[in-house]
């Protein structure tokens, strides 16, 4: 099977890290991919936003599969013009990754399929925006209606910044809080079947402690130990599947990755948000544990046969990952910095810990900065603990002047 991925972060590194194993792949490409991907796959040239010509770069490398990682490709219709040239592709169409695309959407659906989910309001106007904040006070839950890359949510106790970040925002859905831990679960489903994963939780904030401004993620870890054992049976019965039926009743189904952003409340489990992929970095611990083929879970997705498949294997394994982001993230991040102690990592600590790479890019014979999150580290362990000991071991090898990580990933959970 020829396999072609479109993106260039973690997510997608991790995604062809999983399927440069499976046996079934006999080609692997990437576009545009990163100094890490081109490792383990043939890296071409596209604008992942123009569904044309990704099509025609699948036709051309004969694919057989098209996997499109990122949220932006998918809101914008890639996955449809891959589908219309005929090419199997894992992906929402452009209507259904509106569940990501809009929050407002997502509200929407969320009503009709009796999802349980935060009480929110949607808001255009500023009477509209201190209005809603009155109603559900402090702390304040702001939400930018369309995609912003990680970084579209503040929660805050000021009201100001609460009303400053509303300002900024075209449209904006104003939330209840939600107490209590927040869970990922992520699901593959082919617009009837409905095959959830397991479950991993991320962290959203800069700084230690949960401290500092939101982010895209700085690092996650799978399993939950604290988790209820039913969790996530219940989720597919009142949030995964009741959201794909609704889809499919409205005429846009939804085929691809469906990921439910969780907060375990004291009232009960409640949706925070919807994605149309794989999320990062907890696609890095997820598929870590994953022991069946990947490839062919994905195509069945595609092809509408995952009601066929036999149910996933999984290794008892724990795994925890570490991003390592660039100085100044999640500001405008400095660039262009040298990263050192790669093969380090490699010689050392393979194949139980790995450098997943995001912001990346070669210069000459040197591997520097390119973004805000730059790499995360993903260690396998036999319980979180050795897994969390691994990662940060690796962590500790890597050089990148001014970068900055998290140290207490997965440190609750795994009693440290």
């Amino acid at each position: 099977m020829k396999v072609l991925v479109i993106g260039s972060g973690a997510r997608e590194h991790a995604l062809c890290r999983s399927l440069s194993l499976d046996p079934d792949i006999t080609a692997l490409y990437c576009a545009p991919g990163n100094a890490g991907i081109a490792e383990v796959a043939e890296l071409h040239q596209v604008d992942a936003l123009d569904g044309k010509a990704v099509a025609a770069l699948a036709g051309d490398l004969e694919a057989d599969l098209v996997v499109v990682g990122p949220e932006a490709p998918l809101v914008a219709g890639v996955a449809d013009a891959v589908r219309e040239a005929g090419i199997p592709v894992f992906g929402p169409s452009g209507e259904a990754a509106q569940l990501e695309g809009s929050k407002a959407f997502a509200k929407d659906v969320m009503a009709a399929a009796g999802v349980p989910t935060a009480r929110s309001y949607v808001c255009t106007t500023a009477a509209e925006v201190a209005e809603a904040l009155d109603a559900f006070g402090a702390p304040y839950v702001v939400k930018d209606d369309g995609l912003a890359a990680g970084k579209g949510v503040v929660v805050t106790s000021d009201l100001d910044a609460a009303k400053a970040h509303a300002a900024a925002c075209e449209r904006v859905v104003i939330e209840e809080f939600l107490d209590g831990p927040e869970v990922s679960l992520f699901a593959i489903t082919d617009g009837r079947t409905v095959v959830p994963l397991q479950p991993a939780q991320d962290f959203k904030r800069a700084l230690d402690g949960d401290e500092g401004p939101n982010t895209g993620g700085m690092g996650a870890y799978s399993p939950l130990p604290w988790a209820d054992p039913k969790l996530v049976e219940e989720v597919l019965q009142t949030v995964l599947r009741p959201t794909v039926d609704e889809m499919r009743r409205r005429g846009t189904p939804f085929s691809g990755l469906l990921y439910a952003g969780l907060a375990i409340t004291s009232r009960g489990m409640r949706v925070i948000e919807f994605n149309a992929r794989f999320g990062d970095p907890e696609t890095q611990v997820v598929l870590a544990r994953l022991r069946t083929p990947l490839a062919g879970v994905l195509l069945a997705a595609a092809n509408g046969t995952l009601a066929d498949l036999e149910p996933l294997r999984w290794s008892e394994d724990a795994a925890v990952t570490v991003v390592v982001a660039s100085h100044n993230y999640p500001g405008t991040p400095r660039t262009g910095d040298p990263i050192t102690g790669l093969d380090e990592v490699a010689a050392e600590d393979a194949p139980h810990a790995y450098v997943l790479h995001a912001g990346t890019k070669r210069d000459g014979d040197a591997v520097v900065s390119a973004g805000g999150r730059v790499l995360s580290v993903t260690a396998t362990g036999e319980d979180l603990a050795g897994a969390r000991e691994r990662a940060y071991r690796a962590v500790d090898r890597i050089r990148l002047d001014g970068s900055q990580h998290r140290t207490d990933i997965a440190a609750r959970a795994a009693g440290a």
